[in-house]
């Protein structure tokens, strides 16, 4: 079973600070074992959507919570 998990982040009008909070946002959802799955952005933010395989599927080895394999 997947975990999903939204961010918004907020963009400023400086394109290097937007783009030091991005990859620390990406670095730190990944060390915590999150992958992006969807991204949408707009004059003013961006959404991410990342997701992660649940403790107990990731246990099983599985993709699936009920052990089958995917």
């Amino acid at each position: 079973m997947n975990e999903y998990q939204a961010v918004i982040l907020k963009l400023s009008s400086r394109t290097q600070e937007d783009e030091d909070a991005l990859t620390d946002l990406l670095n730190e959802r990944s060390r915590g074992g999150w992958t992006p799955t969807l991204m949408s952005k707009d004059q003013q933010r961006i959404t991410l959507v990342f997701c992660r395989l649940t403790e107990v599927a990731a246990e099983l080895g599985t993709g699936r919570a009920d052990g089958e394999q995917v």
